[in-house]
């Protein structure tokens, strides 16, 4: 997520299969056009599924995709793929004003949240999809931004998952109208968005502290109505089977903490070893997308 291209050193290339997205929308979708990318085999008879991707500062959607490998998993499990980019700042990254700590470092006070409403409002206006389902998927600087929206508009927003993001210091500014499934996935050795929460590192402006991974999750485990189960740990959750997530780490390194909530899932998996943009495993898109998709609105 760092400036000057840490993220962009990664860049894997565009993503396939996609196509611009409409622009009559207004002029915010007008001064930043979106791209959809459609299941290979669409069933109009079927309302699709949305997962609206968020990159990392200094990122594309494009690149995004192809780090995360979501544009495969959309055709083989039938979503429609949404792929925004953020704003230019003055040094040209592309971010999003998430919360007070990341990432308008410049200022500009861009409503980001104006602009995902926007794009849903358009995805919706010209594809058939499933109100029910709509899924965040954010990383880094994204995954602030997923925190932000998701508290802004909880009626919009079935699930999300951020991976190496967070969401505000100050909990009683994310105030949900109501449940909203949550996923929490984060690196122990990140040295850029620290696990146990502080001042954004890899050389990137102190603006504002952020909470820890499990602070993150604060707000939703309250809204969510969540309460220790019977199993519980240290942190008032249950263990579940860990996960092999990162290449870079031996064997399964991802431990998943599962709260016993009465309105929604919220998560904490824990990528132990794992830092800010690792080499990922093949079944990382899978484990977001089985996470996600188990969430629906009522």
């Amino acid at each position: 997520m760092a400036r000057s291209g840490l993220v962009l050193a990664l860049a894997l290339g565009a993503a396939a299969a996609c196509h611009r997205g409409p622009r009559a929308a207004g002029s915010l979708l007008v001064e930043r056009p979106y791209r959809v990318q459609l299941p290979a085999r669409v069933d109009p008879a079927r309302p699709l599924p949305v997962v609206v991707l968020l990159h990392g500062l200094g990122a594309t959607a494009a690149w995004q995709s192809d780090y995360f490998m979501l544009g495969p998993l959309a055709d083989a499990k039938g979503f429609l793929l949404a792929l925004p980019d953020g704003t230019r700042g003055a040094g040209a990254d592309r971010f999003w004003n998430g919360t007070d700590a990341c990432c308008d470092f410049d200022g500009l006070g861009v409503d980001d949240v104006r602009y995902l409403d926007a794009l849903l409002d358009d995805v919706s206006a010209h594809h058939r999809v499933d109100p029910k389902r709509v899924y965040l998927i954010g990383f880094s600087n994204g995954g602030f931004m997923a925190h932000r929206f998701a508290c802004e508009r909880a009626a919009r927003v079935a699930g999300f998952a951020s991976v190496a993001g967070a969401g505000w210091m100050d909990a009683s500014r994310c105030r949900p109208s109501e449940p909203v499934a949550a996923l929490q996935v984060h690196g122990d050795a990140d040295a850029v968005v620290f696990y146990q929460g502080g001042f954004l590192g890899g050389g990137l402006p102190r603006r504002a502290p952020y909470p820890s991974a499990r602070g993150s999750l604060e707000p939703w485990l309250r809204r969510d109505r969540c309460h220790p189960p019977a199993d519980a740990d240290a942190a008032g959750a249950a263990a579940l089977p860990p996960l092999d997530l990162n290449a870079d780490v031996a064997g399964a390194e991802t431990t998943r903490q599962r709260w016993d909530c009465a309105a929604a899932a919220v998560e904490l998996w824990t990528v132990h070893g794992g830092g800010h943009v690792p080499r990922l495993s093949p079944g990382w898109a899978e484990a977001l997308w089985s996470f996600l998709s188990a969430q629906a609105k009522p």
